[in-house]
């Protein structure tokens, strides 16, 4: 026995404990207590200590080997040979889940394998980088060819360019955010691929701060018919001539997203004060943006709920109708904002946005007021945005029995109610059309928040919110519901509540 290496039992005994962590076959505990055993220790360690495998942490008496669980590539025994146990810990194994590496007579270096976890963590940071946004399963309502980038102010435009060619991209346009201090870039798929795969992809290229699909929105008004009853039973509805007693909305601006608008109109002479164009397109005037108009600050034959506003107008959906952008709707609010809008109207609806969440919470930020249709999708739809985004007071639509507009969307998000249903509103070419839809009835709840922001200019958007809500008259269930939000709203109420005098609060009890 004297001429025998007295180390080869360690070594045996550790390739037979390799082999069976190979095979899935032995826990941590029968690994240490199986090694003790084939040294002859009938289970106890080196010294007499016996193996304390968990007891102080996984350390062998007398021994500077690592411990373990996690002790960082397994234990050292004395000796000979270093068991390197599979990365992400025990488990079912296969080829390459445990290694030896034996110390030879000499005491020469062990080599130390490789730990793959160094490699893959930092492709593990990047596929879990925020701002890379994927539009979910079925959603279709983006332009099918194009993503946006968020990149850094700093990159130049050559730059960006060559980002663009090396993830197969083209540069369409480029457009920096006052408000927001962003800078978006759109470019066309030049290839074919799904817009979420090369979402995907982007992520790996560290100068993108963020990529997002540029989603499509559409105006909410349904089918129009001609004007065959001059009476706006709206304004009855809403207590607008009562409410104009106190405030018409002088000396506030609102903004109109929307399509092209006739500033030619009679009933919108000198209401629009400046536009913006977001499409680049050479568009005609379009009924639903006309209507919009009229319905806010009509001042002729018809009778807005704010004939006294100014009217800053956004050109950022087609003159037929045509869906309107991220990037062009966000061109508009951005817009909106650096000539001071202080309401701003968003008649059409479409899927969730990041970066359209991202101006609008920098839009309420600055106080602007911002209200939006609920949309036109019916009771089965999914909130629409902007309504449902938390920044916004989503809007329905009654018709003239304070029934809802059977098209409408319903979610606990809608705020207030107001007349859209076979609303006579302006058009194209000094003419007139009954409209319908929750873009009309938003518009009239725009125009009030201008009749309160007159009343009373040191209100902010939250505050309008709560008069909106508290003066409206309740319909449906009692109480807030899903189908009206609060009630049907009520100008004269919301004016008086909006009032510094004592005597105007007694008046805020909603009309019946």
């Amino acid at each position: 026995m004297s001429g025998i290496d007295r180390r080869s039992p360690l070594k045996r005994a550790a390739r037979m404990t390799v082999v069976a962590l190979a095979a899935g076959a032995m826990t941590l505990a029968s690994v240490a207590d199986g090694f003790a055993r084939s040294l002859g220790g009938g289970g106890r360690g080196f010294g007499g200590d016996g193996m304390r495998s968990f007891g102080n942490g996984g350390r062998f008496p007398g021994n500077d080997g690592p411990r373990f669980p996690g002790g960082g590539g397994g234990p050292r025994f004395p000796g000979g040979g270093v068991i390197m146990l599979p990365p992400h810990g025990y488990g079912p194994s296969g080829p390459g889940t445990a290694v030896i590496v034996d110390d030879d007579d000499q005491g020469a270096p062990r080599p130390r394998a490789k730990k793959a976890t160094k490699k893959q963590k930092p492709q593990k940071q990047l596929a879990q980088r925020g701002g890379f946004n994927v539009p979910p399963v079925g959603e279709r309502r983006f332009v099918p060819n194009e993503v946006l980038l968020n990149v850094s102010a700093a990159t130049s435009i050559p730059a960006l360019d060559a980002i663009a060619r090396r993830n197969r991209l083209t540069r369409l346009e480029t457009q920096d955010f006052t408000l927001t201090r962003r800078r978006l870039a759109r470019l066309r798929i030049n290839d074919g691929r799904p817009v979420a795969t090369v979402i995907r992809s982007l992520r790996s290229d560290t100068r993108i701060l963020g990529a997002q699909a540029n989603h499509l929105y559409a105006v909410q008004q349904g089918p129009a018919s001609a004007a065959a009853d001059p009476m706006q039973y709206s304004l009855t509805k809403l207590r607008l001539p009562e409410a104009h007693a106190l405030a018409k909305g002088a000396s506030v601006l609102v903004a109109v997203i929307d399509t092209p608008i006739d500033a030619t109109h009679p009933d919108l002479a000198g209401v629009v004060v400046s536009s913006f164009d977001a499409t680049g397109a050479a568009d005609k005037p379009h009924p639903h943006g006309t209507g919009i108009a009229s319905a806010i600050a009509a001042h002729g034959k018809l009778t807005g709920a704010a004939p006294a506003v100014k009217l800053l107008a956004v050109h950022a959906f087609g003159s037929v109708g045509s869906d309107g952008t991220s990037l062009n709707i966000l061109k508009g609010l951005d817009w909106a904002a650096k000539s001071k809008a202080s309401v701003i109207n968003m008649s059409f609806a479409g899927p969730a946005d990041p970066e359209l969440h991202t101006m609008l919470k920098a839009l309420r930020g600055r106080g602007v007021v911002l209200i939006a249709a609920a949309g036109n999708a019916g009771p089965k739809s999914r909130p629409l945005y902007p309504a449902a985004d938390p920044q916004v007071i989503a809007v329905t639509a009654t018709d003239i029995s304070d029934n809802l507009f059977g098209q409408a969307n319903r979610g606990t998000h809608i705020a207030v109610a107001a007349p859209g249903v076979n609303i006579l509103a302006a058009a194209p070419n000094s003419s007139y059309q009954m409209q319908s839809g929750t873009s009309f009835a938003a518009a009239q709840v725009s125009g009030i928040a201008a009749l309160l922001l007159e009343r009373n200019p040191k209100l902010d958007a939250g505050s309008i919110r709560r008069i909106l809500m508290t003066t409206a008259r309740d319909l449906g269930a009692p109480g807030h519901d899903e189908q009206f939000g609060s009630g049907l709203a009520d100008a004269l109420g919301a004016v008086m509540s909006a009032g510094h005098k004592s005597s105007d609060v007694s008046a805020t009890t909603p009309a019946n």
